[in-house]
Parts: structure tokens; C-alpha cells; sequence
């Protein structure tokens, strides 16, 4: 049988020989923890509970940040933008008159108050030298320009700015236009004028689908008297002086004229006239409307239809819209083919010219 062994503690100069012994045979440690030391400390440090408070005001960094970057991608955020870096002519305006009683009014109410509402604008493509184009508050955007040059004042040399996607608003144009619509009432030529020059930069099909599109909110009524004032701004639009003047009825008594082939002796008319006051442009016009009116069968009553009398206008077969600015139309009137030439280009000279290509034309013929 095996002989038990007898354990005792170990006495004082035996602890201090093993542990003379373990600091012998243990390298000296390094300033640096072992990884697996290092790892547990930043575990706990990560696992470190802090204050409700702390916690509380970290979270709401982080959700302010969030709402930030959403504000900014929705255009919610408004900037002070210089001046000089805003194009107003980036596109067409739908506002063709500016008061020039209220823009001083708002220059004065800007002045005392500052811009309470800011302009919107959006990037332009490319390496423009003007990186923003101007979609929204022309009139606020001229007034301060205004001011600048009147005051030379440093705060007017900037202007608070919302930066948008117009392609999120349902592209520039209507956006343009819902604007305008909100803010400032657009005459009917206005609307017109707007649709036919969106269709003209094929940005619609058609003036048929820039009316659809732009007032896509108004009533079908309204619709259709915006296409029959877009019919005035085509045929009219460069000899006018007081088209946003028109009344409703007196606008639709015109287009309907110009429907039916009035156009030349409206033009005509106006010629001769060259009013001077938006009641001078109506009385050179009215003559022309009452006669093409009376000269239109009118089988409303019944009974036999009355005879068409002879047409002073022309009606127009193709349209040619060119991208110098310049359009052509063909059609034909009672003494034969009209060939109609009109737009800012347009001169005596450049006509001539034509007149000089159709001759040796039709004499090589």
C-alpha cells in the first residue's frame, strides 16, 4: 500500500524562491497589450454603458443628419446663391409683361424686409459659366439685381435660393408654370404663349400635349381656351402690341377667326392700323372678326344653308418651324398659294432674297 504523502503550506522563503523563479523564467512585458488583451479592452470599452443622455443626444445627430441629406436631395434647403451665377434666361419665361408699378413695390418691400420668399433655381448641364439656371421668381431676382445697382450694398450681391430638380417637378417648363399658376394669375395669351414655344423646343410633341401636360390640373373648359389663345400667339404673336389685353370672349371670337382662315386680313388690318393702346388694337381687329364671322355658314336654324361668300383669309396646309427661329407656312386663299414668312429673323433683305430663289425657281421650271 502506498505511503500517503504529508502536505504542508509552503512557508515564506519558499514563495519568494518560486516567485524569483517566475520573474526569471517570464520575458519582461512590453509596453503594448497581447492582441487578445487588446481586443477584450476595446470589446469593453465598445460595451461601455453610457448616460440615457448621451445616448439620447447621439441618436438625435444621427436622425438630424438623416433629414438633412433628404431636405437637401429634395431641394428643401435654402442657399444664398451670388447673383452672377444664376442665368434668368436659362428658358423661356411663361410672363411676357412685367408691371413696372409693382416691381417697384417689390423692390420697396424687399428693401425694408428683406427676400421672404426665395427663388428656385436648378443646376445647369455641363461646364456653364453660370452654373444655375433660373426656374422660379423672375420678377424677385430682377428686383434685387435692381437693388444692387441702386444701393451697391453687399447683402444684395447674393439671394436666397432653392436648388431643384426640375425633371422631379414634372420637367422645368411645368414647373415653371405651376409657379405662376399658384402665385400670379396668367393671362390666357400667357398660357398660350407657353405652350406653343414648350412644343416649339420639342420639349412636347405638340401644343396639343404641352396644354395637356403644363395644365394638366385645369378644368377641360380651361383647357380649351388655352389652345385657342395658343392659336393667337402662333399666327398673331409677332405683330400684337397688347395681346395679354384681350379679353376671354373677344380672344376666342379671334381665334376662331384665325381657325377659319382670317389670318392675312387680320394681319393686314393691323399693318395699317399699327395701334397705339390696347382699345386701338381690338377696333382694327373687331371689323375684320364681325365680317369673317357673318361670312360663315350658319345652318344653327335649319333650312338652307346660306352661301359661303368669298374669303378674305388664307388657310394654312403645312407649317415649317425652323431652327433659326424662322417659320414657313403654305396654304391657299381665294386668289391662289400663300407662302407666309415670319420670326425674329425675318427682314426685308432675307425676303428679298427668297423672292430672287422662287423666281429663278419657277423660271427654270
Amino acid at each position: 500500500m502506498a505511503k500517503r504523502r504529508k502536505v504542508s503550506a509552503p512557508s515564506a522563503d519558499d514563495l519568494d524562491r518560486i516567485e524569483a523563479e517566475f520573474r526569471r523564467e517570464t520575458p519582461a512585458a512590453s509596453g503594448a497589450l497581447a492582441p487578445i488583451s487588446q481586443v477584450s479592452a476595446e470589446s469593453a470599452r465598445a460595451a461601455e454603458v453610457l448616460p440615457a443622455e448621451t445616448r439620447a443626444a447621439q441618436e438625435k445627430d444621427r436622425t438630424d443628419a438623416e433629414a438633412l441629406r433628404a431636405a437637401q436631395e429634395d431641394g428643401r434647403v435654402i442657399v444664398e446663391i451670388p447673383l452672377d451665377q444664376i442665368a434668368a434666361d436659362a428658358m423661356v419665361r411663361d410672363r411676357t409683361v412685367i408691371d413696372p408699378s409693382e416691381m417697384e413695390e417689390l423692390k420697396s418691400s424687399i428693401a425694408a424686409h428683406g427676400l421672404r420668399l426665395p427663388v428656385e433655381v436648378f443646376a445647369m448641364a455641363g461646364e456653364a459659366e453660370q452654373p444655375y439656371g433660373l426656374l422660379s421668381g423672375y420678377r424677385r431676382l430682377w428686383a434685387v439685381r435692381e437693388l444692387l445697382a441702386l444701393t451697391g450694398q453687399d447683402k444684395y450681391k447674393s439671394i436666397r435660393a432653392l436648388v431643384r430638380d426640375p425633371d422631379a417637378l414634372g420637367g422645368s417648363f411645368a414647373a415653371m408654370v405651376e409657379e405662376n399658376e399658384i402665385r400670379a394669375q396668367l393671362s390666357h395669351y400667357e398660357r398660350g404663349r407657353i405652350a406653343v414655344v414648350a412644343a416649339q423646343q420639342g420639349v412636347f410633341a405638340s401644343v396639343e400635349d404641352a396644354v395637356a401636360a403644363l395644365f394638366r390640373m385645369a378644368s377641360k373648359a380651361k383647357r380649351s381656351k388655352i389652345r385657342s389663345f395658343s392659336v393667337i400667339f402662333e399666327e398673331l404673336g409677332d405683330m400684337l402690341e397688347f395681346p395679354e389685353n384681350l379679353k376671354e370672349r373677344d380672344g376666342l371670337r379671334l381665334s376662331n377667326a384665325l381657325r377659319n382662315g382670317a389670318e392675312l386680313a387680320l394681319r393686314d388690318a393691323l399693318s395699317v392700323a399699327q395701334p397705339a393702346t390696347p382699345q386701338e388694337e381690338w377696333e382694327a381687329l373687331a371689323p375684320v372678326i364681325e365680317a369673317h364671322e357673318l361670312a360663315v355658314t350658319d345652318t344653327s336654324r335649319g333650312g338652307r344653308p346660306k352661301k359661303d361668300k368669298p374669303r378674305t383669309g388664307w388657310v394654312a396646309h403645312n407649317t415649317l418651324r425652323l431652327s433659326s427661329g424662322v417659320t414657313l407656312q403654305s396654304g391657299q386663299d381665294s386668289d391662289g398659294h400663300v407662302i407666309r414668312i415670319k420670326g425674329t429673323p425675318v427682314n426685308s433683305v432675307l425676303v428679298e432674297r427668297a423672292m430672287e430663289h422662287l423666281q429663278y425657281l419657277f423660271e427654270k421650271g
